[in-house]
């Protein structure tokens, strides 16, 4: 029986919410983009608003092409 089925672990069975995460991170980018029409003065927020925003759609769309490609579950 055991060299039918892989060993997995309890975690790797609960079901994943792959498109609420990705809805989640894409509105979270959007809302860092739109904190940048504040009243700060200097440029080091901006950078950082701007920054976390990319990387975090880079996380998104490079999720997306791995999965697609098959090289990951």
């Amino acid at each position: 029986m055991a060299g039918s089925e892989p060993v997995t672990s309890p975690d790797q069975h609960r079901p994943g919410h792959r498109k609420s995460g990705r809805i989640g991170a894409v509105l979270t980018a959007l809302a860092l983009l739109a904190m940048l029409c504040g009243n700060h003065e200097g440029r080091v927020e901006n950078i950082w608003l701007i920054g976390l925003a990319v990387l975090l759609l880079v996380i998104v769309i490079g999720d997306a092409v791995l999965r697609r490609n098959g090289l990951r579950s």
